[in-house]
């Protein structure tokens, strides 16, 4: 149904990967020779004899918008780098990507105009993430640079920056496109009514999901242990110098920074860390060290690397206590019996959920969890966490798992859970009283859709566009090709 738009309505494809071709130009004409071999631009080097300089001239731009120049290079290289990130390119083509390309560079044109502006500091923090990132996975900068065919370091962090700023540039223009619109429930009804019935979207089979969690506790002694040790580290970076980024990479239990060198940056009173962690990071100054304090997923010790404004750019080291095979005995004991209680009828689901589980975030809904991608309750079948899909796929209605041991994905230790299926959702075409949140996300779509869609027309109307000859042809889901 090609007036319902599930997907993203910022563009077709989603071109994030270290594509150094995509950069910018002043002079539609004019632009500094590549220094990766095999363009297929033809060169027409024309020498200047009163100053001591050489222009290049290009007949491989393939398109100008605004101040941005997109290469014929760049197209073939963001396909390569598709293909290397194992996209599947199979429905795209050159076209395509040549319209994604210069939408991108018309929201940073654009951006610019509207004095949207990202700071250095922001791109250089985002930049350097990437690095150590890309360091990780090719094992030393040596070899990054010489898979990118880049002399030295400096010369790499300035095409990234260069990527990252229009990059960047471009999301914020998007964001102040649709982030005020809104959609009324009589929106929704409408968008629903004028969905011819053959066309009506059918929703997957969905479950919803409740759990009771329980963690162990560790004794004193092993919670003094694991203090001793992040104060050990701070100490040895703080009196023998020694690397607070290689002391994560050796010692952290946090799995979403460890690798990073316990690198977070952009951390905001606003973002989503618990009270404990923001009220230590903003207490810091930079350079310092923080003692040893504990949240509900451990010990950590933060280091302020950098403050930005209202932002603040930090590497910490999650250390957990030792958890007892006792203590996990005692826990899944405890299920058991609050189980077996359950099924006697001396409590629901829902509340042994609320005067039982250890879990903060659902035991006060009844224990019911949330799909970390919308915030719903239902769970499609065929989009599940496979671990979580195999815990349930056999419970029958009413049917409560036994205890189930897993270590929590954000560090917090292992645990004990009882899981029930509270509801279950058969395959079915979209109904508008049963479906309205996901009927309401749809309607939100297609109007943020529709306002992208007006804006693009009007800056492409307002802006310099300029498409090469060879490209004239492409049949562009927005009007390049000014008639």
């Amino acid at each position: 149904m090609n007036r319902i738009r599930m997907g993203s309505f910022f563009g077709m494809l989603c071109v994030c990967s270290l594509t150094f071709a995509q950069q910018t130009g002043e002079l539609p004409d004019t632009q500094i020779e590549p220094d990766e071999p095999g363009l297929e631009a033809s060169l027409d080097v024309k020498r200047d004899t009163t100053k001591n300089f050489k222009k290049i001239k290009l007949d491989g731009i393939a398109a100008v918008v605004g101040d941005y120049v997109i290469l014929d290079s760049d197209i073939e290289k963001t396909l390569i780098d598709l293909k290397s990130q194992g996209v599947s390119t199979e429905d795209v083509t050159r076209c395509g990507l040549l319209g994604k390309l210069m939408e991108d560079r018309l929201y940073a044109h654009q951006a610019v105009q509207d004095s949207l502006l990202v700071s250095d500091d922001e791109v250089s923090a985002t930049t350097e993430r990437q690095i150590q990132s890309f360091v990780q996975q090719t094992g030393s900068m040596e070899k990054l640079l010489k898979f990118y065919r880049k002399e030295d370091e400096a010369s790499l962090r300035e095409d990234i920056n260069k990527i990252n700023k229009l990059r960047m540039l471009s999301e914020k223009m998007q964001t102040s496109i649709v982030e005020k619109i809104e959609i009324t429930p009589e929106e929704v009804r409408q968008f629903y009514n004028n969905i011819p019935e053959d066309e009506l979207p059918v929703f997957g089979a969905e479950m919803e999901i409740a759990q009771i969690v329980k963690a162990p506790k560790p004794t004193e002694e092993e919670e003094q242990k694991v203090i001793d040790k992040l104060n050990k580290i701070r100490a040895d970076v703080l009196d023998n110098d020694a690397s607070f980024s290689v002391k994560a990479i050796l010692y952290s239990e946090d799995p979403g920074s460890k690798s990073d060198g316990g690198y977070i940056p952009s951390v905001t009173k606003e973002s989503g860390y618990v009270r404990e962690f923001k009220d230590v990071t903003f207490s810091l100054k930079q350079g310092e060290i923080s003692e040893p304090f504990k949240t509900q997923f451990g010990y950590h010790i933060i280091y302020m690397e950098k403050i930005r404004g209202q932002e603040r750019d930090i590497r910490h080291i999650l250390m957990q206590p030792e958890i007892s095979q006792t203590a996990l005995n005692e826990v899944k004991n405890e299920l058991d019996t609050i189980r077996q209680q359950i099924i006697d009828g001396k409590y629901t689901f829902a509340e042994a959920a609320l005067n039982f589980s250890d879990e903060k975030e659902t035991k006060f809904d009844g224990g019911l969890l949330r799909n970390p991608i919308n915030y719903d309750s239902r769970f499609e079948l065929t989009k599940m966490d496979p671990t979580l899909y195999n815990q349930v796929r056999n419970l029958k209605d009413d049917e409560i798992s036994y205890p189930l041991i897993e270590e929590d994905a954000r560090g917090g230790g292992p645990k004990y859970k009882l899981l029930k299926v509270t509801n279950r959702y058969d395959e079915h075409t979209a109904d508008f009283s049963k479906d309205y949140t996901k009927i309401q996300e749809l309607a939100k779509t297609e109007k943020q859709y529709k306002a992208i869609k007006k804006w693009m027309d009007k800056h492409i109307s307002d802006t310099y566009v300029s498409v090469s000859e060879s490209n004239r042809s492409c049949d562009f889901a927005n009007n390049w090709v000014k008639e």
